[in-house]
Order: C-alpha cells, then structure tokens, then sequence
C-alpha cells in the first residue's frame, strides 16, 4: 500500500502534462532539488540510523554492516547505470549504457525507473523491519508511513519532470502522462520484494537498509543535483539550492516528527 501511493504520486505529477506543454528550467531545477533533499533526510533518518541500531541490537559491529551496505548500493546503481540503456531525465542528454535502437523516450524511462528501485525498496523494507523492532513498534510503524510519504512528495515533481519535457519534444498528452506513470511502476514491485527479503531473512536488514540508502545517495549525487545545477537564468542554481533545503526540512520533519 505504501509503494502504491508513491507510485500514484508519480502518476499525478505526470499528469501535470495535461495542463502544461513547457516547464520553466528555473521551476524544473527547484523541483529536483526539492525531491534531492527529500532523498538525502530520508536516506539518514529512515535507513541509515535504524540500520545502525538493528546491527547493534543483533551484536555486530554497526559501521561495518552500513559501511558494507551503503556502497553496495552505490555499486548497484554504478553497474546498472553502465548496462541499462538509458537517458537522464531533463533536457537534450546523451545515451547511456549498452547499445540501443530503442527511442528516447523509451530510454528515458528507463532512468526514471532505475531510481525508482531504491525508493520503492527503501520503502518496502521500513515496513518489513517493524516486525523486528525491539521497542515502540507504533512509532516504527508511523515512521515508514512518513517515508512512504516523503517518498512520494518527491515523486509528484519526479512524474511531472518526466512527462512535460516528452511532451516538450512532441510526444502526445496522452503517452507523455502513460510513459511518466510507468516509470513509477517499479516501486510497488521493489517494495513488495524488499519486504518479503527482510520478513524472511532478518539478519541482512540493515545491509538492505544502508543498501538503499546507498543507491539513493548514488542518485541524487549522479543525477538529480547535476540536473539541477543547469541554468537558465543567472540565479537559477539557486533555486536547486533551495529546493534541496526545502525538500530536506520536509522529509526531516515528516520522520522526526513521526519517528
């Protein structure tokens, strides 16, 4: 249920298509700079700090567990980035990856979706993990409601940076919204793997935590912050920069507050 709505977050970002054909690049950089700090709180927060404290609680050393954990991740991402044929996402980029006669747009939600994996992952495991949680299992239970939220406030300009610029480069209203929502796909289906790992197989918990932690932090730096940085206009780097901390105070606020 959880990877459902931030799915249907991306869904109706992407259907923000309907109403704009164009997106300002000041606006585009605010909103991946939003969805960057919202990845970054929530990396910490709701991964890495209880990835650190279910190592200690199952006696092990914590920072080698997240350490291992974390670039695993990164690797992941390292290593799809270079087979998956793929583009990222914004404004007239290069293809990536294998060879491919695939279009763009095809390939375009390709990327969408590689990054989508870590999100819906993170997701599914915060809710795997309550069963194991030693103390209030309440507040464990309301801090993945407030990463799946967090999650899917940042996938709504996701879904929208997906589809405005397709239908920018002519694709119709109709497979702009359908190729922006797909994209959001692959996190129900992450989530629900994520899940089922960690229920059955408790002692990797806080390496799937860092994991996921790990490929989100890959993204953001690999991505969505450089994407950002593009300027239009003189200041509008600045806006990647306040959206960055926007984002971050959100997802900060949502986890703490829950938590």
């Amino acid at each position: 249920m959880g990877t459902l709505f931030t799915w249907g977050m991306t869904a109706l970002g992407a259907g923000l298509v309907f109403f704009f054909k164009n997106i300002q690049r000041d606006m585009f950089n605010l909103m991946l700079g939003f969805a960057s700090g919202v990845m970054i709180a929530a990396s910490f927060w709701s991964l890495l700090a209880p990835a650190i404290d279910m190592a200690d609680e199952q006696g092990v050393i914590s920072w080698i567990v997240v350490a291992i954990g974390f670039a695993l991740g990164g690797l992941f991402l390292f290593a799809a980035d270079k087979i998956v044929p793929h583009v990222h996402f914004g404004f007239n980029h290069d293809k990536e990856g294998l060879p491919t006669r695939l279009k763009r747009n095809i390939l375009l939600v390709f990327s969408i979706t590689l990054h989508n994996i870590p999100e819906g992952l993170a997701v599914g495991v915060a809710f795997g993990a309550i069963q194991y949680i030693t103390g209030d299992a309440t507040a464990a239970t309301l801090s993945a409601i407030g990463l799946a939220i967090g999650i899917g406030i940042q996938n709504f300009p996701e879904g929208a940076a997906v589809s405005i610029p397709l239908r920018h480069e002519g694709v119709t209203r109709k497979k702009a919204f359908f190729l922006g929502q797909a994209s959001g796909l692959v996190e129900p289906i992450s989530g629900v793997l994520g899940a089922i790992l960690v229920t059955y197989v408790s002692a990797i918990l806080p390496y799937a935590l860092a994991f996921a932690a790990g490929a989100m932090i890959y993204v953001v730096v690999e991505e969505l912050i450089p994407e950002a940085q593009q300027k239009q206009t003189p200041k509008g780097a600045h806006y990647a920069t306040f959206g960055v901390m926007l984002g971050f105070i959100v997802m900060m606020v949502l986890d703490v507050a829950l938590g």
